[in-house]
């Protein structure tokens, strides 16, 4: 699968159900993929604000399907 396959796919937490965001780089570790770095959903009122980027650890990953990538977040 490539870069660009992953990024046109949302993420979701399993555990709450809520679209976290769009994949935006990845980190590489020995030639695999350690972590995705993620670019918050953005809301109408902080369009214009500039967010953080998320990290999320490979492992975290529960399923990757056609349109979305399922992930287990505990916040």
């Amino acid at each position: 699968m490539r870069l660009s396959e992953l990024q046109s796919k949302d993420i979701v937490n399993i555990i709450d159900g809520k679209k976290i965001g769009k994949i935006i780089d990845v980190t590489l570790t020995d030639g695999k993929i350690y972590n995705l770095v993620i670019e918050p959903k953005r809301f109408f009122l902080n369009i214009f604000k500039r967010g953080d980027e998320v990290s999320i650890k490979w492992e975290s990953i529960e399923k990757i399907g056609e349109d979305v990538i399922l992930i287990k977040l505990n916040n």
